[in-house]
């Protein structure tokens, strides 16, 4: 059923909001400034936007607005403010073209009766000081802070500002802009992280990462009395504050907490979720609500038009008509073309449009190529490129084309510089026309070179499929030659084969006009095919001879030209009309119109397609009308212009748009003498849009005491496809009121026709486009599937059969079957007919009486959800929000984007030059709750870009596929975004419901556990290998020391380098102990210690360290080494120091005399108390004498040293390390290594934890080589120095961090030519290990092997090692290669497994193909040490798992830590981490747990022994892990995704609080790239990991801290954006 109403002829003033002094003034502002916001503007649908509203503001929504630096929000907006109502400031629009969006020039300016609030609103600004003065300081905005803020509140009552304050962060003055300092302090100490003090502890939520506390230790920081303190700075940012004084210490966390309570509240109704296989991680399905309106009607008949009248004089083709009509009224006027100031500038005439026509058409075909060879044959395609104010040029082109029998394919051409510029460049226009056959295009420009042709996006991007590869192109003045041979003024005459040059004879200023290169030639346009640009001025034309006349047949079914048509996507395709359809075109047109001879017709639309050609240069020429031309380029300077031309030409026909008529709306109050009563009939041309219905209504309301009638407004459809679908009649009869609907938006999003009967909120109102054309038949189909016709209140897409349409889409079979070859069905399945119908891409239904309906466009058309939303409708939705003049002229795109298997809708708006942060996030949030409460849908992403950037079509219309695509790839530059993706996403994956595992009493037989071999492996045994390791017989490090210094005491075992690649000292073994020595005297004579007593040695990397080192344990001391403090940021680096040296309990601190003077500058007191430092030890100046003896410890299992480290969660742990232990760890990595005293080892590697200190101060002393130390700080100087040391000393075993790894790919990655010249050689190199504690990063090595390859590195050479807090090194793979591989400790080589990353997240291993979705990358940590013994087992239960089962890997060997050294003595918490049973199974081994998930997996290789090898996987740790949705993520791969979505990135850390996940991204680009990052990163998040993303931190580069093995340190992060100290560039709450 269908409400059929007549037309309200006025609308009365009631229904308006009613007239107080601010809305009056909205009211006029509104009205007298032209947009495109009023075309959209119906009055119902204002208020039900404000209804809409109205009930949001019930349920008020706490939105945390976005944080931003403060040069951005300068950036963004205008640098200064005036006052609304102070100055007026005209604003002119610089968009050009004919179609889409434009303005009048000058908007009419606010007016004074805008009142007190907006006053206010400017004082409230200034208070805020966040956007006006440039900075604040702190002291005044505190002085004036609380008066200041009770203003404020007043104030921003007064405004409506609603829940929402402004909190945007600025920069305080002075503070130093946060660059790759930072990041270098971070490696000059490892950053632990103290506990805030109370005044600014967070309360730490309930952690999601449950593991943390039994893991690692926290270190209380001594308590300094607040006062004094400075306040606390991360890297060198200071505190910032907030404009209005308020400090910010937990400003971040009290937004997310305002997150967290928005995001509880109610969303839609849950979903129905299944889950079809355990493995799978399905989406949740989509249920069609029960409640969902279905169509209850009949199935719809076919609708016939009228007979296509047969009229006697009709002519049997178009060119037929213009002959006739040029030969018997060749003064009859045919176009009047207008200048810009809307002079008459040209009339052209029947007789002139004839000889001219054939001018054009004999040179075409006569003088171009020779006689035996023309160049243009009938059924060429000819591209016509002509300005939009010169239709005369383009009309004799045209006509000029069809006389030849060549096709026309009129193209778009750029207006201005700035719409050129913001499309594409034409290295993409290359493809498309050498895809093409033969091309001419003619053009006809008088302003620019001819560059004009290379810069637009889609106008040539779609005539790939049209064209050869020859062209023609024209202009006036100035041809090009082919293949861009110089053109002089006098061209070669006769010969012009193809490539040989335009056989024109030019006057002297022709050529010239051309670009040219410095040769003087005139350039070929990248990947072009070669062009011919041809003039159709005719004084350039040769004349036609007396005899000569076109051969005019009757229309047939070739093809009459070509129209373009851009599609959702942004490809362009052609549209074939054959000659016949043209002419049956033309007669339906006629007929319906009731055109009849010398009829005058006023055309403002563009001539070169659609309802403008059709109109204006074909059907009016068979008709032999006069065409009144108006340029889009005078409308846009009076936009009257067509109704005063209407007036003076009494026109009877006038063709536009609606906006055409809005714009007339707008500026009519300066006319006094209009009258319209001359008019029979004004088409509007896109009546197909359901909104152009308000412009209708109030066009004809105001201009019905004009002399217009209500019954000459007649709306029509079309599209590029069937041409004119269907026009309402000029009826005589006034009676008749047209047809209306008004149908309710929920109905519609179901393909239903519903008549709003509820409260009229959210519904259209569509008008009818009167009926089918004459001799066409038309049908609704479904709109999707098979083309099955509609019940008669559904909505589908409409078909029409008939002779008038599109043939075919040039060149693309495939497309053409689907548009123009459709045969709809009837439920029965049956074909209505045995004619094919074409889609027309218009959404609607047919009404009673045969009303044609449109409710959208296929184009439009976005699904969500299931349901069915049309772009338009969320314009208008958007457009209706107040404040209306928000958006800048209207210029609004709404497109859908595909994210996790649904479409997910983005507004994209200009928001005005003068609107502050506040206007535009209140503006925002009222327009998500608008389209929530009218279309209940969601909006995924709204952003707000500055005025006059979105790229524009040719027309002035807004671009929607470049704006995508700029959205897609993070090039738009929004200056405000807001996601929703916790609103909009309702189909992510059920959260997981962790099964029972397998207990003990499940059946276990031998070693396989529920049915799979146990998940353990082993190193080689160390009792059975035979070696003769004489250091073996030395239960101490120190003795083995000894003994060497007395058998080989000149055997050097220390070389360090500096940065130029020399020695810069070295150490024998004698000399080692004889300084030893003298340093455990001056240990006993000036530190006054007794054995057992900690010592903190703090050195740089070098020999003093090692020195210091076996000083301590001759003297029985307990050794600490501690990075030194960074002089350059001694403020971040020195308390790391001194927790370090106060938890380990040091009795001294030994260093050297620089680091001595550092300690006590005036920079370290102001960062610690000089005076609690125990006593400071200087080595530099060392006693003479030696101790009287030697200490030896009376038992190998006291401690030897301590070893401490900061956990990438920021803990600080050191663990004991015995002498029993240190000897077997040294002897290991012996028999791993294959280490002798001949060997050399190159170690560049940071010396003070792990296995980076074991390699630098232990292992030469137990196995004899020497080590070559590279300190990596010197890499920072020469990135090239360890790859250089590695070539010279022919090195042929080397460690190295990752970092240093990043450094060298990263420094020397365009430099590896200069290398190899310089002589570096890798060749020798046989293992190359990666020292780490962490999950393998595969990228790095696999590049660093690409890369350094051709300088002869193997790429089997680099490996990865594995060690943790409880044991050091599990895992050191060397590489065996050639030979050497079935000698003694061979193993095999390093496997890679891909395992897919959705069974990760719920603990299971699933192996999967290279290269298949969601496929996750793990490398084979090393091989396990000899005496190592691993099994996997469940971290909660503690049983072992099965081969290929994630679970926490334990270790069990004789160089395990024996505890964590700790202040407290609270060891009970983490005493199972280093003796823990497994609850089955083996249940009398100790082991240590490693805190690291990772699996075990028996390969098909074999090593050494013949066994079959075990590799081992790491995964990742558990304390870093991050349990979101039940499932559990690794911060890892989250980043991985993030860092690939787009360039600026290059960097990324992840972690959670409150459950939100907080991604922080480091931007190398300007700061206007911030904001496009925002959507990328959700995306990639939601489309990889099916996690949502709370927050979107952007920040400068260096930001994220990372400590010395180059690992992030994510919860010192968190702390650091907790309290407001990583001076973002901004902070994105998604909603």
């Amino acid at each position: 059923m269908l409400l059929v109403a007549g037309v309200e002829l006025s609308v009365p003033q009631e229904r308006r909001t009613p007239v107080t002094p601010s809305s009056s003034s909205r009211y006029h502002r509104r009205r007298s400034s032209g947009s495109r916001d009023e075309r959209y503007r119906s009055d119902v649908h204002t208020e039900a936007v404000q209804a809409a509203l109205a009930k949001h503001k019930e349920r008020k929504m706490a939105v945390p607005m976005p944080s931003k630096r403060r040069s951005l929000v300068v950036q963004t907006s205008m640098d200064t403010y005036t006052p609304p109502g102070e100055e007026h400031i005209p604003i002119q629009d610089t968009s050009s073209g004919s179609e889409g969006e434009g303005s009048m020039q000058g908007e009419g300016t606010p007016t004074s009766s805008q009142g007190s609030i907006n006053m206010e609103h400017w004082i409230s600004r200034a208070i805020h000081g966040s956007t006006t003065s440039s900075t604040t300081s702190s002291s005044s905005t505190q002085s004036g802070g609380s008066g200041a803020a009770s203003r404020l509140a007043d104030v921003m009552a007064q405004t409506h500002m609603g829940p929402i304050a402004h909190l945007s962060l600025k920069r305080k003055t002075g503070a130093v802009e946060n660059g790759s300092s930072l990041r270098r302090s971070c490696e000059g100490s490892d950053l632990a992280w103290p506990p805030p003090d109370s005044e600014e502890n967070h309360s730490a939520p309930p952690d999601v990462t449950t593991y943390t506390s039994e893991h690692s230790i926290q270190v209380e920081r001594p308590q300094v009395s607040t006062a004094s303190r400075a306040a606390p700075k991360y890297g060198n940012a200071e505190l910032m504050e907030t404009g209005d004084g308020v400090p910010v210490s937990s400003r971040v966390s009290a937004k997310i907490q305002q997150l967290v309570n928005t995001l509880k509240r109610p969303k839609r109704p849950p979903l129905r979720e299944f889950f079809v296989d355990d493995f799978e991680e399905l989406l949740e399905v989509q249920q069609p609500d029960p409640n969902q309106p279905k169509p209850e009607g009949a199935q719809m008949l076919a609708m016939r038009g009228e007979q296509l009248g047969v009229v006697t004089n009709w002519p049997p083709s178009l060119e037929a008509a213009l002959q006739r009509w040029g030969t018997i009224s060749p003064k009859a006027p045919c176009l009047t073309t207008m200048d810009t100031n809307g002079k008459p500038l040209y009339i052209l005439t029947y007789g002139k449009l004839w000889t001219r026509s054939m001018k054009v058409a004999y040179n075409i075909l006569h003088k171009l190529g020779t006689k035996q060879e023309p160049m243009v044959r009938p059924g060429d395609r000819v591209a016509l490129v002509f300005p939009n104010n010169d239709p005369a040029a383009f009309m004799v082109a045209f006509y000029g084309c069809l006389l030849a029998e060549v096709v026309p394919v009129p193209i778009e051409v750029p207006l201005t510089r700035k719409v050129r510029a913001s499309a594409c460049a034409p290295t993409e226009t290359a493809g498309v026309i050498a895809s093409c056959q033969t091309m001419k295009a003619r053009c006809h420009d008088r302003e620019r070179p001819i560059t004009v042709l290379t810069r637009q996006a889609g106008w040539f991007g779609g005539l790939r499929s049209c064209f050869r590869p020859v062209w023609t192109v024209s202009r006036p003045h100035s041809v090009l030659g082919m293949s861009g041979r110089g053109v002089g003024p006098e061209l070669c005459h006769g010969d012009s084969r193809p490539g040989q040059g335009v056989s024109r004879r030019l006057p002297q200023g022709a050529a010239q006009e051309l670009p040219k290169s410095s040769t003087g030639e005139i350039p070929q346009f990248k990947g072009w095919p070669k062009l011919l640009w041809f003039v159709t001025e005719s004084k350039h034309l040769s004349k036609t001879p007396r005899d000569w006349f076109p051969h005019i047949k009757d229309a047939n079914n070739d093809t009459a030209y070509i129209e373009y048509k851009t599609c959702k996507d942004g490809s362009v395709l052609g549209v074939t009309v054959m000659r016949i359809a043209l002419l049956t075109h033309c007669q339906a047109l006629t007929q319906s119109c009731g055109y009849t001879e010398a009829e005058t017709i006023v055309n403002v639309l563009d001539f070169k397609k659609d309802v403008g050609l059709w109109h204006g240069i074909l059907t009016s020429v068979m008709n032999m009308m006069h065409v009144i031309s108006v340029p889009y380029s005078l409308m846009k300077v009076n936009p009257l212009s067509w109704i005063q031309k209407v007036c003076q030409y009494k026109a009877k026909v006038a063709c536009v748009k609606s906006r055409d008529m809005h714009w007339a709306l707008v500026a009519h109050r300066d006319q006094r003498d209009i009258n319209l009563s001359s008019l029979r009939m004004l088409v509007v041309a896109d009546g197909s849009n359901p909104w152009s219905i308000s412009s209708c209504d109030a066009f004809l309301n105001v201009f019905q005491s004009k002399g217009l009638r209500p019954e000459v407004i007649c709306p029509c459809a079309s599209s590029p496809e069937a041409l004119t679908v269907a026009i309402r009649r000029p009826t005589d009869d006034s009676n008749q009121p047209p047809g209306r609907g008004v149908l309710s938006m929920q109905g519609l999003s179901f393909g239903v026709i519903r008549v709003d009967s509820e409260e009229k909120l959210s519904v259209l109102t569509v008008q009818d486009v009167g009926t089918v054309m004459p001799g066409a038949l038309m049908c609704v189909v479904k709109p999707d599937g098979v083309p099955q016709l509609c019940r008669t209140d559904e909505i589908g897409e409409l078909c029409v059969c008939s002779i008038a349409t599109g043939t075919t889409y040039y060149g693309l079979s495939g497309m053409t079957k689907n548009t123009f070859e459709v045969f709809p069905m009837s439920s029965s399945g049956a074909p209505i007919s045995e004619y094919p119908f074409t889609r027309t891409g218009l959404l609607g239904f047919v009404g009673p009486g045969g009303l044609v309906f449109i409710a959208g466009k296929m184009d439009g058309l976005m699904v969500v959800g299931g349901r069915r939303h049309n772009a338009d409708d969320i314009v208008a939705t958007a457009l209706a929000v107040e404040p209306m003049k928000f958006v800048y002229r209207g210029r609004i795109a709404v497109f859908s984007i595909t994210v996790l298997h649904d479409e997910r809708i983005v507004v994209v708006a200009e928001q005005r030059p003068d609107s502050t942060e506040e206007d535009s996030f209140q503006w925002m949030s009222r327009v998500l709750q608008a389209i929530d409460g009218i279309h209940q849908v969601g909006v995924y992403c709204l952003a707000l870009v500055p005025s006059n950037t979105l790229p524009k079509t040719p027309l002035g219309g807004i671009h929607l596929s470049e704006t995508k695509q700029l959205f897609l790839e993070g090039s738009l530059h929004p200056c405000n975004v807001l996601m929703c993706p916790h609103t909009c996403v309702t189909n992510l994956p059920k959260p997981r419901q962790k099964q029972p595992e397998i207990g003990p009493a499940s059946v276990m037989v031998g070693n396989l556990v529920s049915g799979k071999r146990i998940a353990q492996a082993s190193g080689r045994d160390l009792g059975q290998i035979e070696d003769n390791d004489q250091a073996r017989k030395f239960l101490f490090l120190s003795e083995v020391l000894q003994w060497r210094a007395q058998t080989t005491p000149d055997h050097v075992l220390f070389t360090l380098l500096n940065s130029r690649g020399t020695i810069a000292s070295s150490l024998t073994c004698l000399q080692l102990h004889k300084r030893a020595e003298k340093i455990s005297a001056m240990l006993a004579e000036r530190g006054h210690l007794q054995d057992g007593d900690h010592v903190a040695l703090v050195y740089p990397p070098g020999i003093d360290l090692i020195a210091a080192f076996y000083g301590c344990l001759y003297a029985g001391c307990v050794p600490i080494t501690v990075r030194p403090p960074h002089p350059q940021n001694i403020a971040t680096t020195l308390p790391t120091v001194k927790m370090i040296v106060e938890v380990s309990r040091s009795a001294c601190v030994m260093t050297t005399q620089v680091i001595c003077k550092l300690l006590r500058s005036k920079e370290a007191s102001a960062a610690v108390d000089v005076r609690t430092w125990p006593p400071v030890l200087d080595t530099d100046d060392l006693p003479k004498k030696r101790p009287p003896q030697v200490y030896k410890p009376s038992n190998p299992d006291t401690l030897a040293y301590l070893d401490f480290s900061v956990s990438t969660t920021g803990m600080l742990a050191g663990v004991k390390m015995s002498h029993t232990a240190t000897s077997a760890f040294c002897r290991s990595i012996k028999l791993q290594c294959e280490l002798y005293p001949s060997r050399e080892v190159a170690i560049c590697l940071d010396p003070y934890c792990g296995l980076g200190f074991v390699l630098w101060c232990l292992c030469s002393v137990y196995s004899g080589h020497q080590s070559i130390l590279i300190p990596p700080s010197e890499l920072e100087v020469n990135p090239a120095l360890w790859l250089l040391a590695v070539s010279q000393y022919k090195v042929r075993d080397t460690f190295c961090s990752y970092s240093v790894m990043e450094l060298c790919t990263k420094g020397l990655g365009l430099q590896t030519e200069s290398l190899k010249s310089r002589g570096l050689e890798l060749s020798r190199v046989r293992t190359c290990v990666v020292v780490a504690e962490e999950r393998p990063r595969i990228a790095l090595t696999q590049s660093f092997s690409k890369l350094f390859k051709d300088l002869g590195l193997h790429p089997r050479a680099v490996s990865t090692s594995f060690g943790c807090r409880v044991n050091l090194a599990i895992c050191l793979q060397p590489h065996r290669l050639g030979k050497l591989a079935d000698q003694g400790t061979s193993g095999p080589d390093p496997t890679t497994v891909y395992v897919d990353m959705r069974a990760l997240r719920h603990d299971r291993v699933r192996l999967v193909e290279r290269g298949s979705p969601h496929s996750l990358p793990l490398m084979e940590s090393g091989k396990i040490l000899p005496g190592v013994r691993i099994i996997i087992a469940n971290p909660e239960t503690k049983g072992p798992l099965g081969d290929s089962h994630l679970g926490e890997i334990w270790v069990h060997s004789g160089h395990n830590a024996s505890g964590y050294f700790t202040v407290y003595g609270d060891e009970s918490l983490q005493s199972d981490h280093f003796n823990s049973r497994l609850s089955f199974g083996d249940t009398q081994t100790i082991w240590a747990r490693t805190g690291y998930l990772g699996f075990l997996r028996r390969t098909e290789l074999t090593d050494a022994s013949g066994e079959r090898h075990d590799a081992l996987y790491v995964v990742g740790a558990l304390d870093e892990a991050m349990e979101l949705r039940g499932m559990r993520y690794h911060p890892i791969d989250i980043e991985t995704s993030v860092i690939r979505t787009h360039k600026s990135i290059t960097e990324c850390a992840v972690f959670t609080w409150t459950n939100l996940l907080v991604v922080v991204v480091e931007l190398d680009g300007s700061e206007q790239e911030a904001l496009d990052l925002v959507p990328l990163v959700t995306n990639v998040v939601l489309e990889e990991h099916y996690l949502i993303v709370g927050v979107v931190v952007v920040v400068d580069i260096g930001v994220i801290p990372i400590n010395s093995r180059g690992e992030k340190q994510r919860m010192h992060l968190r702390d650091g954006f907790l309290a407001d100290q990583l001076d973002p560039i901004y902070v994105a709450y998604n909603m």
